[in-house]
């Protein structure tokens, strides 16, 4: 009688090992395509569907039939309507020109300087970031309006229209150039400057044969981050553009003012092409941008000159509170009972009842809106991005991904809003069910915020060491569990710092949100604008307060935990 070689112990046969593992493996490869399938589809339906939806309008009449470029010929062909574009154009020239040079000596204060006060100034300079762009369009009412506390200062000209776009527009973007630039000049290599000095250079020829070329990829950053931030703004000139018509006003006009969508489709495009340009022109000068800062490098230290330091504490201070002059106007503002009638202090403008029909319900919508956002895109966002850099993707659907995943930066939020009511409107979508919700609210945040996000995500994780992956191969570990185990919880600090970027965003957004929200889902954002329209400047200034305020107290509290977290996340990168 024979006897049977496949014994139990058999089991531990690479035969048998192989199969008893392929059940781990398919799960892992499963779960990782089900997650690619559900980032790819939600890019297509958030990002691409609506934006080929507002082209497509554009080049159709109101039953659908393509009509080809006719209603772009009538806009161009109409002088009033046009003149939008030239006024667009001048109005980010004059904003970019101011903005860049005042916060790049602002930024050189910062870093190149020991003046005194330093991290207070820099807190000053980042506070409009917090603020809609509402809030300083009002405060220039309260300052310069026809009942202003300054507006003799104007010496008879008036606020609204141009001057009062730049002004106000100037405040809301130079947080903006300034976190830019003060990075672009924080790191510098002290031993070209020592070997300056021992040539006797002259500071000045220091300054632009050292100093400026450094700086240089930071500065065009800038102009283009600047320029795009003005010409795609719709808050301030709604607010005090008076009859000083741009793009993004004309939009409004044409969809809220005279249901006219087509129009409105064919001016979004127009908005969207200098956006355009301006990112693909940052997207090419970051490519080419090198590394000036290597390991051999010494860091930069400004010695101390009491000269120089003096006089950009002086400007400083004269920066500073111009932003203090503007955000303190506006809480004086609504807290006058009744501007100019009543000048008493009181808190009759947070009333919001006395005022509007929604009350209270705005601010607390927004709140909501806020939180779903900085949950569910913080998640969205950091999946997608492990994907990017993680993943065993083929290169061509990386290269895609990443794609739509930078597209927001070039897309105005209002042209994105636009896209959603074509998109989500069309007869027979099935995702129809979702307009006039909160979720399409959370939906369009998202999508409108995603690349910065999406850029955080990606710093995060290739400071991840790679062989994490490679460890958890070895192990037999499904991917998706390295990812919950490892890589999630060591980003921690990168992914509060997304959720707090969306969350502030989402509490001061106007221009994506403007075309979706219903009378139950109404922001306070919106609730700001409309109650300007109405007249009702006190209670508008007194929710921009709040919105400013509840930021304000967010970012706080984001800071006192980001410390904590970083502490217990990041030893591994001390030891």
């Amino acid at each position: 009688m024979s006897i049977s070689t496949h014994t139990p112990a058999d089991a531990h046969s690479p035969a048998l090992s192989r199969k008893s593992l392929l059940p781990a493996i398919g799960k892992d490869q499963w779960v990782l395509g089900l997650v690619i399938a559900a980032v790819v589809l939600y890019l297509i339906i958030t990002l691409l569907l609506p934006l080929l939806s507002m082209l497509a309008r554009s080049v159709q009449d109101s039953d659908g039939a393509f009509i080809g470029l006719n209603y772009f010929a009538e806009y161009l062909g109409n002088p009033a309507l046009s003149q939008s574009i030239g006024n667009t154009l001048k109005a980010g020239a004059i904003v970019t020109t101011i903005v860049v040079s005042l916060s790049f000596l602002f930024a050189y204060g910062l870093t190149r300087t020991q003046m005194p006060l330093k991290p207070l100034f820099k807190v000053l300079g980042m506070l409009p970031i917090l603020a809609p762009s509402l809030l300083p369009a009002i405060s220039m009412i309260y300052l310069f309006g026809n009942q202003g506390v300054a507006v003799d200062l104007l010496f008879g000209h008036s606020i609204y229209g141009l001057p009062g776009i730049v002004m106000g527009l100037a405040f809301w973007t130079f947080p903006h150039a300034l976190l830019i630039l003060t990075t672009a000049l924080s790191t510098s290599d002290a031993r070209l400057y020592e070997a300056a000095r021992s040539m006797g250079t002259s500071p000045f020829r220091t300054f632009t044969t050292i100093t400026l070329p450094a700086a240089k990829f930071g500065l065009i950053s800038t102009v283009t981050v600047v320029f795009t931030l003005v010409v795609t703004d719709f808050g301030v000139p709604k607010v005090i553009g008076g009859q000083y018509n741009v793009l993004a006003t004309d939009i409004y006009k044409q969809v809220a003012g005279q249901q006219n969508f087509a129009m409105g489709a064919v001016i979004s495009v127009l908005l969207l092409i200098p956006a355009l340009l301006a990112f693909v022109i940052d997207h090419r000068v970051q490519k080419k941008q090198k590394e000036l800062f290597g390991a051999r490098s010494v860091n930069f230290e400004p010695e101390r000159n009491p000269v120089k330091d003096g006089l950009f504490f002086l400007l400083c201070s004269l920066i500073s509170l111009a932003i203090l002059a503007v955000v303190g106007m506006a809480i004086y503002g609504s807290l006058v009972t009744f501007w100019p009638w009543n000048m008493a202090l009181s808190w009759n403008n947070y009333h919001f009842e006395k005022f509007s029909a929604n009350g209270w319900e705005p601010y607390l919508n927004s709140l909501e809106m806020a939180f779903y956002t900085a949950i569910a895109g913080t998640l969205i966002i950091f999946i997608t991005a492990y994907n990017v850099e993680k993943s065993k993707l083929p290169p061509i659907l990386k290269h895609f991904i990443h794609i739509m995943a930078m597209l927001p930066m070039a897309v105005p939020g209002m042209v994105l809003g636009l896209g959603y009511i074509f998109f989500f409107n069309q007869a027979g979508n099935p995702l129809g069910i979702l307009y006039g919700t909160m979720a399409i609210l959370v939906i369009n945040t998202t999508a409108h915020y995603f690349t910065v996000g999406h850029l955080t995500a990606l710093t995060a994780l290739k400071k991840l060491p790679a062989e994490i992956e490679q460890v958890a191969a070895s192990l037999k570990i499904p991917q998706y569990k390295a990812f919950l185990k490892v890589s999630l919880p060591v980003c921690t600090p990168a992914l509060l710092d997304i959720a707090i970027y969306l969350f502030v965003n989402a509490l001061t957004t106007t221009s994506a949100v403007v075309f979706l929200y219903s009378t139950d889902t109404m922001l306070a954002s919106v609730s700001v604008m409309n109650m300007e329209d109405a007249g009702q400047t006190g209670p508008a200034a007194a929710m921009a307060v709040l919105i400013l305020a509840t930021a304000a107290c967010v970012k706080i509290g984001h800071m006192t935990l980001g410390k904590l977290l970083l502490n217990r996340t990041q030893k591994w990168k001390r030891s």
